[in-house]
Formats: structure tokens, C-alpha cells, sequence
């Protein structure tokens, strides 16, 4: 059963997407459908979202996996409105013009994610090409207030390219999440169709500053196949990645949410995805996750905690 928020007016949500011609939603393959939530769990998540007045990428993008991350109080906080500046065509979240930044929205996060009791929080955002710095400061009060109240929590950011907006990576990374997230989302042949706001070598560089500007804090990034892309340029990615001192990849399949997105042009096979997992971890990625329902955010606190040894491990083997 496919999980999607019911947005009714899709022409409000991405008014730039209302003159496409149609693109029928294929019907998915069984091992990429999930079950309905139905856990005591995820509707406390749920209200405890609403009482903070917090917006989540778990809803506004509509992650198949909501039920079972809610269900198990996993949730990624979406900061900065749920109106994003950028159309990309995959994308769920609403398009248009923003609000201006709520000045409470750190002490509104950090409060939730202390309420949680989490121990790893990921933090993602709209893209907010409205704002001189990309939105790179109010990334760092969240950071701040989350560490302020729950000094035990790790945290990572999935933040925007910040394209244009010198030195506003550096003002993220300074901030000293554990994860520094940045999705390259696709290959680059697809950029001009499936991210047209973006510059691939833009994110690339982006990965690699953070790595220059703090080398302990880990990096990661994420693509979506099912595009149309050729698994040779999904191995180009990883190569770059790695020349930019990637840790951790996350590869999934790209599903459509309205008639209007991008098509899924395939449906790859576990068979492809554990092909795509082997050759990441030849090209050594400290962490690889490929599966169907991979996502950026998909068990983050484990992942994180499987990073910090492999990164041990590997210390350990260098100093042998």
C-alpha cells in the first residue's frame, strides 16, 4: 500500500508543475510496498509534531517509510516553512515564495527532539534562495539550541547546495554537526530535467569544503535511481564522491508522488541494488545503504553508529 499525504489542491502545492502533461504513476513492484501505520507510537510522533508547530520532510515529501520510523519515534525535523524556492522535478514539498524565518524555531526543535529523547536527530530544510545566506545561519542556531538542550543527541544536517552563497558551508560546518548531509540526487546527465536549480559540481564541492573545513565530522550523500540513468554513471557518482572524501552513500529508487513529477522510467531490482552496494563498498564508502526504500533519513541513529566504528576500525587497522 503506497503512504502519501493527501494534498487535494497539487495545483497550489507546485503551481510551476500544473502545465505539464500528465504522467501516469506506474504501479509499483511488491517489494517496494509498505504497510499502512497503524502503531500507538507514530500518532503520538504525529501530535508531538503538531503541538510544536514543526514541519517534517516525512510528510511534506511523503516518504514511503513514515510508518515505521514514526512508529519508532524517528523523525526529520524540516526547518525554514515548507515552501521551497527551487521546482525539482522529483520533489513533493510545496514551491513558491517562503515566510520569513521564525526566530523560535530552534527552541521549538531542540525542544521536540529533547521531548523524543533521541539520539540521533536529522535536520533538513527547503531550499531558501531568498535569503542572503541560504538560510546557513538559522541551520546553526538549530544546532546550537539542539545541543544546548539535549547534549546527548548527535545530529545531522541535510542542508541545501547553498548555491551562489559564499561561505555559507563553512558557517553549517563550523557549527560541528556529527553529519554534514548534501544529496547529489541524481547523475549529472539528469541535472537539466531532474534538478534544474542545481549544479552538480556545485553539491560536489560543497561535500568536499565541509571535509576541509572540519575533517572529523562525516559526510553523506544520497541519489535516487529509477531515473533513467546508466548504472556507469551511478559508478562515475561514487568515484566522485570518493575523490571528495565522501563517507556514507545512500542509493534508493525514485517514486513519483503526483501525475506531474518526473517519471519513473525504471523499477530497479533488489538484485541491481545489492550489485550498486557491492561495488560502493569496493570503492570505499565507510557506509553504504542500497535498498529499494532507502532514504537520506532511513535509520540515521543505527547508520550513525555503524559509521563511528567503521571509522575506528579503520583507525585501528592504520595505526597496526
Amino acid at each position: 500500500m503506497r503512504i502519501e499525504i493527501d494534498h487535494s489542491k497539487r495545483d497550489v502545492r507546485h503551481p510551476e508543475k500544473a502545465h505539464r502533461p500528465d504522467n501516469p504513476i506506474q504501479r509499483k513492484p511488491a517489494w517496494i510496498r509498505v504497510k499502512a501505520p497503524t502503531s500507538p507510537i507514530y500518532h503520538e510522533t504525529h501530535k508531538l509534531m503538531r503541538d510544536n508547530g514543526l514541519v517534517t520532510v516525512c510528510e511534506e515529501a511523503g516518504c514511503p517509510n513514515i510508518g515505521e520510523c514514526w512508529s519508532q519515534r524517528h523523525a526529520t525535523m524540516m526547518i525554514m516553512g515548507d515552501t521551497c524556492t527551487r521546482a525539482c522535478s522529483f520533489c513533493n514539498v510545496r514551491t513558491g515564495m517562503p515566510d520569513a524565518l521564525d526566530a523560535s524555531e530552534p527552541a521549538r526543535v531542540a525542544d521536540a527532539v529533547a521531548k523524543m529523547g533521541l539520539r540521533h536527530v536529522v535536520i533538513t530544510s527547503v531550499d531558501r534562495d531568498d535569503l542572503a545566506d541560504g538560510g546557513a545561519a538559522h541551520f546553526a542556531s538549530v544546532i546550537a539550541a539542539t545541543r544546548a538542550a539535549a547534549p546527548e543527541t548527535t545530529i545531522e544536517v541535510l542542508t541545501p547546495d547553498f548555491l551562489r552563497k559564499p561561505g555559507c558551508i563553512e558557517v553549517v560546518a563550523e557549527a560541528r554537526p556529527d553529519v554534514f548531509n548534501h544529496n547529489l540526487e541524481t547523475v549529472p546527465r539528469l541535472y537539466p530535467s531532474i534538478r534544474p536549480g542545481a549544479r552538480y559540481f556545485q553539491s560536489l564541492r560543497l561535500l568536499q569544503r565541509v571535509k576541509e573545513v572540519d575533517p572529523s565530522i562525516f559526510t553523506k550523500s544520497g541519489l535516487m535511481v529509477g531515473l533513467g540513468e546508466t548504472r556507469q554513471e551511478i559508478l562515475q557518482v561514487m568515484d566522485d564522491l570518493r575523490v571528495a572524501d565522501v563517507d556514507f552513500i545512500t542509493i534508493g529508487q525514485y517514486l513519483q508522488p503526483t501525475v506531474k513529477h518526473a517519471a519513473v522510467a525504471d523499477f530497479i531490482t533488489p538484485e541491481a541494488f545489492e550489485d550498486y552496494a557491492a561495488m560502493a563498498r569496493a570503492k570505499g564508502f565507510l557506509l553504504v545503504s542500497a535498498t529499494p526504500l532507502t532514504r537520506s533519513s532511513y535509520h540515521a541513529d543505527a547508520d550513525f553508529a555503524q559509521l563511528k566504528a567503521a571509522r575506528a576500525a579503520l583507525l585501528e587497522r592504520a595505526s597496526a
